[in-house]
């Protein structure tokens, strides 16, 4: 692979309409990407934002999804022109990608019915029960169906005027294209995918009818589904407007099938293959492999997910990541601003980790939990971020800051840790990706020791879902016939630099006892949150 994330490395000549645009909603960051042909990044932009707790439900205002778009592509076009000298008249494709999952119910006119409810709430447990008894599949609580059935069952007064029901990536693209349409991996985020890997399941369709009772039929209010490399609308003159307000963006492009971040995370560590494997890490975290059978069975722990391309994949989900981790990095650089000793949070950030892998004391001395919210591979409702410490245990920079980088990865390891105890999912590769691994080697080799797998790094992993949401796009453009796979392989990653760390023996069992430890101390969790 070519890729750079420089600009400078594009060539000279540049053809606007053999470029390929993808913008990322992310948990704390909107995030635009432009590449070429090749998966060089021409240029990019973005903007930070945070979800917020309104009435008890995590969410984001629809003002600053619309904001957030706009600010991400003004940046990445201002790159654009002050590098090249060239204003963004056109595109070849655009794609845009969202966190997966959550409920965003829409009105004869698409207008919004409720608060859009993120992936992060946790209150729709009893409908996820229900459903995955009902379709004897595990029906995650951040499904698009829990929270639609969860409004049902709890006689919500909106639910009688919905007319479609999306996610946030299908929201925005429903502005940009007024198609109503989700990629398949998105997709199967809302509704499980049935057989043919390519539609939600008629007959768990037909079970959910049978179960409720509301004035519209479920496979009519659900949007279309389509797979990668299939064109999915076109920026119409609204949609040009919205995105791009100085009117220099012109209607007519392309979209490709809007993804989750899941997916994005898979095409960018190219990983869509059977037998190939990859966590995604930021705010949330999750494990994806790619399975060589369909996984008809009901592991509670375990999502039934899709590849862009209809592949059927294993997914452990943990709500919870880097928040907490992020967290007490920013107490370490408040105390260094106090100091007068400033430092930028990229160095601090290797710093500290760096200091995690210091030390030899035993890591259960010092036990962090980072559950901002709840978290259901472990069984919480609500989440508290705690620090517990034995009195004869070693408090340290190095025991603190290793608790809080083995914490990020937890719950996704025991997640992992179920799905093998009850199947046989063998991997051949698992790349990472996300901003934790900006430092190089020590959080990949925390994981591979949590996972007793090796892990990959590429030269992209810090590019992220933006840039695979872009790699999609340009499929729509450059495919020439080849499958999502072989495009990955054949035009993109043929050159990539990788890092891959196996892990040792020891580092497996020191992980493996305290992830023991991290499970059975969980009593912690729901005292404080009973009480605190």
């Amino acid at each position: 692979m070519t890729a750079a994330t420089s600009p400078a490395a594009a060539p000279a000549g540049i053809d606007l309409a053999r470029t390929a645009l993808g913008i990322e909603f992310g948990s704390t960051r909107i995030k635009a990407v432009l590449i070429d042909a090749s998966g060089t990044v021409l240029a990019d932009g973005g903007f930070t934002w945070e979800n917020e707790l309104v009435d008890g439900v995590w969410t984001y205002s629809m003002d600053a999804v619309v904001a957030g778009l706009q600010a991400a592509y003004a940046d990445l076009a201002h790159n654009f022109q002050t590098t090249y000298a060239l204003p963004l008249t056109t595109l070849g494709a655009i794609g845009i990608s969202g966190m997966m999952h959550g409920y965003i119910p829409l009105d004869a006119d698409g207008e919004l019915l409720t608060a859009f409810r993120t992936w992060r709430n946790t209150f729709t447990q009893e409908s996820s029960r229900t459903l995955s008894q009902l379709f004897g599949l595990n029906i995650p609580q951040r499904w698009s169906i829990s929270h639609l059935h969860h409004a049902i069952t709890h006689g919500e007064e909106h639910v009688a005027r919905i007319d479609h029901v999306t996610t946030l990536a299908g929201y925005v693209h429903y502005r940009l294209t007024g198609r109503h349409v989700l990629g398949v991996g998105e997709a199967s985020g809302m509704f499980p995918i049935g057989p043919d890997g390519r539609s939600f399941d008629p007959t768990m369709i037909a079970a959910f009818d049978d179960a409720v009772e509301v004035p519209w039929k479920l496979v009519d209010i659900l949007p279309e589904v389509a797979l990668a490399g299939q064109e999915a609308g076109r920026l119409t003159p609204a949609g040009a407007r919205l995105l791009d307000p100085t009117g220099t963006l012109r209607p007519g492009v392309p979209l490709c099938p809007p993804e989750g971040d899941a997916g994005t995370g898979m095409v960018a560590t190219n990983s869509v293959r059977p037998r190939t494997g990859n966590v995604s890490a930021g705010t949330s975290a999750f494990a994806m492999i790619v399975l060589e059978q369909p996984l008809r069975s009901l592991v509670e722990q375990i999502d039934l997910v899709a590849t862009p391309s209809g592949a059927p994949v294993a997914m452990a989900h943990s709500n919870n990541c880097t928040s907490d981790l992020n967290a007490w990095v920013e107490v370490f650089s408040q105390f260094a601003d106090a100091i007068g000793a400033p430092i930028a949070k990229g160095p601090l950030f290797d710093i500290l980790l760096g200091a995690a892998a210091q030390d030899d004391a035993d890591p259960r001395d010092v036990l962090a939990y980072n559950f901002l919210s709840g978290e259901h591979l472990v069984g919480l409702g609500e989440g508290r971020p705690l620090v517990v410490r034995r009195p004869e245990g070693t408090l340290s920079l190095a025991s603190l800051m290793r608790a809080h980088l083995f914490a990020a990865f937890a719950s996704m390891a025991y997640g992992v840790k179920v799905l093998r105890q009850n199947a046989d999912v063998p991997i051949d590769s698992m790349f990472a990706h996300g901003g934790i691994f900006k430092t190089p080697e020590i959080p990949q080799r925390v994981l591979a020791a949590a996972f007793d797998t090796p892990v990959s790094v590429g030269q992209a992993a810090a590019e992220g879902g933006a840039w695979g949401m872009a790699l999609l796009a340009g499929y729509l453009l450059w495919a020439d016939g080849d499958a999502l796979d072989e495009y990955l392989a054949h035009r993109i990653f043929v050159d990539l630099e990788v890092t891959t760390i196996t892990p040792m023996t020891e580092e497996v069992t020191t992980y493996a006892s305290y992830l023991e430890t991290f499970t059975a101390a969980l009593p912690l969790e729901h005292t404080a949150a009973e009480v605190f």
